[in-house]
């Protein structure tokens, strides 16, 4: 059976520190302004600010990247192949070379209204805060006048490791695995945690859960 690879946020956990977002920075040698991981402030009266009264305050963090959906619809608009599904593992994933810059990708995706960071495109040649890119070479490079996103560090996991947003999470707040295995530790949080997924009226089914 094919894999089915996703994450799973504890909205208990998480306590919206970014760590996720600059592991994965750091590890894909991001341009300046690019990022492919963000992170919400949901239930709050703005970013970082609970909502409610006193004493009975909410707030919850939401990381957010790529949904890497069993269904993707960018994938169904890309005119070239470059936004494809992996047949294998069900990453989604972006290939610069064959990118034409359309980005039709962008308008498909139902998650780019969630936040800033599910896609970006590069209008311009891609700079870095130290004047070149740093961390790992077999990451995806960036061309000017493509999209790229999240490809759940792919080059990480074909080597047994976790994406760098997993494993540099402070508070454990993130699991990673294979959804079709129902003895993973994903499959069994998802079956026990009450959760939800963003967006799911959209017909994406996407592989980004979030326990509450």
């Amino acid at each position: 059976m094919a894999q089915k690879y996703g994450i799973a946020i504890d909205y208990r956990r998480c306590i919206g520190c970014g760590s996720c977002s600059v592991s994965c920075k750091l590890e894909n040698n991001l341009p300046n302004d690019v990022w492919y991981c963000t992170v919400n402030t949901v239930g709050g009266a703005s970013k970082d600010c609970p909502g409610g009264s006193y004493g009975a305050n909410t707030i919850a963090y939401q990381p957010l990247r790529c949904q890497h959906c069993e269904n993707p619809a960018c994938v169904a608009v890309c005119p070239t192949g470059a936004t494809a599904k992996d047949e294998e593992t069900g990453i989604v994933t972006q290939d610069t070379e064959t990118c034409i810059g359309c980005q039709s990708c962008i308008e498909a995706c139902p998650y780019q209204a969630v936040g800033a960071g599910v896609r970006t495109y590069l209008e311009a040649e891609p700079e870095f805060l130290v004047g070149f890119p740093v961390g790992n070479s077999e990451a995806p490079t960036h061309v000017k006048n493509t999209v790229e996103k999240c490809n759940l560090c792919y080059q990480r996991i074909s080597e047994g490791d976790l994406p760098a947003c997993v494993e540099g999470c402070p508070t454990l707040a993130m699991t990673f695995g294979d959804l079709n295995d129902p003895e993973s530790d994903i499959s069994k949080l998802v079956a026990e945690r009450e959760c939800e997924q963003l967006l799911v009226d959209s017909g994406t089914g996407p592989c980004m859960y979030y326990l509450k």
